[in-house]
């Protein structure tokens, strides 16, 4: 099996085993998510989640970010890991949209990797999940990590990882991809201890393990 096949067959069985995949941060605008993810770097969507809705319900508007101080939006995260920084990327973001795009939230990633605390992963989940528009493979911990154990990449910056991945994965296929691999490693192939009975990756993973009470069985 070369490595295209290898990466098409994952994508094939966990798109079965997870037919609509999605971004699991709360949302309901572009830049909603936009605030959110720049909120989950080196952070739990999980954790993120706890604190957006207080947060989306005081600053609905992108101008509410700007008419704030940074630290009045810091006190609405501290639970996020460096807080005061994003605090200051979030409002920094708003006022570039605001003064730059007339508030529009912008739609290519040159314009959203420019902005503060955007960089590539974030402007991807911003453009596939908000807007649709396929621009590369989202890679996060999990991408890394299961994308080198599958030896898709022998990469370690998600920067090629990504393009080692787009080389490998149909174009319309790019934003599940991204998804998929978080799903998986974050529910499935954990980087935690486990083992992998229910892993539909089986037979194509160098690591498969089960426990002993099952091979027993």
């Amino acid at each position: 099996m070369t490595t295209q096949e290898k990466a098409l067959e994952i994508y094939r069985r966990l798109h079965k085993a997870m037919p609509n995949p999605k971004v699991e941060l709360l949302f309901t605008t572009p830049f909603e998510l936009l605030v959110a993810t720049i909120l989950s770097a080196q952070c739990t969507d999980k954790l993120v989640n706890t604190v957006t809705p207080a947060l989306f319900s005081k600053y609905p508007t992108i101008q509410s970010y700007c008419d704030a101080t940074a630290e009045d939006i810091d006190t609405m995260i501290t639970k996020i890991n460096f807080h005061s920084n994003k605090a200051k990327n979030i409002q920094g973001s708003a006022k570039m949209i605001i003064e730059k795009y007339k508030g529009v939230l912008p739609q290519t990633m040159e314009e959203l990797d420019a902005l503060p605390g955007v960089a590539r992963k974030t402007a991807n989940v911003v453009l596939g999940s908000a807007f649709g528009i396929t621009s590369g493979i989202v890679i996060d911990t999990h991408g890394i990590r299961l994308s080198n154990k599958f030896g898709l990449t022998t990469q370690k910056d998600p920067v090629k990882i990504e393009k080692d991945l787009m080389k490998l994965i149909p174009k319309e296929a790019w934003i599940d991809f991204g998804h998929l691999l978080t799903l998986h490693g974050r529910y499935v192939c954990t980087a935690r201890p486990h083992t992998c009975e229910n892993c539909p990756l089986g037979d194509l993973c160098p690591e498969y393990r089960v426990s002993p009470a099952s091979s027993m069985r």
